[in-house]
């Protein structure tokens, strides 16, 4: 076999060092109860460690109790959260993948029975959500606060970095989209002004590598485009090592997907703001993820339902494109067949 292939050569973030460029994206397993871990997500994540995925991202931890998606999302907002995440965490590194946590705050797209959205301005995300509360400045104190103490109970758990959710219209998201914030005051002449108080309060409190996933357009003629969203985050450029670009999810909106459709919008966001850059978008065959990483338009692809499908998709990408990985020993005898 050759070695070498550059889906599955080293890279960094900061001093992170990860041993491919696969990454499983943050995704939703609705499992959890009160926002603790069980079972389910021990072996949903240790399966893609086993399969040699270079950096798994945790789906989204709720930073707070009303800040959850679903009553299904895993919280970060108890101490008692910390135990099950890091008994997931030790089990992964075991296998050699890292790991990051996915923290956020779902905003006015929250599906909470009775509990309060809050939002930059009191403007539902469409007819079936509640109307969501103007968020105050005491309101945003306490947010910020929430995030650091996330950070630190995901330090506390192990976890190797940490991804902001600034995408898909949940909370800080929908700061910073012109159509979903509409603020007169500070929060609104910078719309990135939250994100930018979450990363000082969390690079203050915590020394892990600082992912930020941002929607790269609103795909609406009112809404962002790459070329906001990057004067959105030059700004911020100390605050935060690498971002994980996806599109959408501010409003209802016709979006034409394809494998890689997201990946011009990272090449964008990469070549303008010079950090490590993860994209993906319904990418499943190897030799495509291969070409693509190989064009360094992006340092990583992320996989989202093909790992889904195949919590094995390294082993077989890896022997389809000719390139030697480790494989445990019980399962070594793919290698032959």
């Amino acid at each position: 076999m050759r070695k070498n292939t550059l889906l599955f050569s080293p890279w960094q973030i900061r001093d992170l060092e990860l041993k491919n460029r696969v990454v499983m994206a943050p995704m939703d397993q609705y499992s959890a109860i009160n926002g603790y871990t069980n079972d389910w997500h021990t072996h949903h994540y240790i399966s893609r460690a086993i399969g040699q995925v270079g950096l798994i991202i945790f789906e989204v931890a709720a930073v707070s109790a009303e800040g959850r998606i679903d009553p299904g999302d895993l919280g970060i907002y108890e101490e008692g959260h910390v135990e099950g995440l890091a008994k997931i965490v030790r089990e992964c590194h075991k296998h050699g993948s890292k790991v990051a946590l996915q923290i956020g705050h779902a905003g006015r797209k929250g599906q909470l029975k009775d509990a309060p959205l809050l939002a930059p301005c009191a403007l539902r995300f469409n007819e079936q959500y509640a109307m969501p509360k103007e968020i105050d400045t005491q309101d945003i104190k306490q947010v910020v606060l929430e995030f650091k103490q996330a950070g630190l109970r995901a330090k506390q758990a192990g976890f190797d970095a940490i991804e902001i959710h600034a995408a898909h219209g949940y909370l800080l998201s929908s700061f910073l989209s012109p159509l979903s914030n509409q603020r007169s005051d500070a929060y609104g002449k910078n719309r990135a002004l939250l994100l930018q108080e979450i990363l000082q309060a969390l690079r203050e409190a915590i020394d892990l590598p600082l992912i930020v996933r941002v929607s790269a357009t609103d795909y609406h003629p009112q809404g962002n485009t790459p070329q906001t969203i990057i004067q959105l985050l030059e700004p911020l450029s100390p605050l935060y090592d690498a971002l994980d670009v996806s599109s959408g999810g501010v409003v209802e909106a016709p979006i034409k997907t394809y494998p890689g459709y997201q990946i011009p919008y990272a090449g964008y966001l990469k070549e303008a703001l010079g950090k490590p850059t993860i994209g993906g978008g319904l990418l499943e065959e190897p030799k495509m993820v291969q070409r693509l990483v190989g064009s360094q338009v992006v340092d990583a692809i992320y996989l989202a339902r093909a790992l889904l499908k195949n919590p094995f998709w390294c082993f077989n990408a890896a022997l389809s494109l000719g390139q030697e990985i480790d494989i445990p020993k019980p399962y070594a005898r793919m290698v032959h067949l």
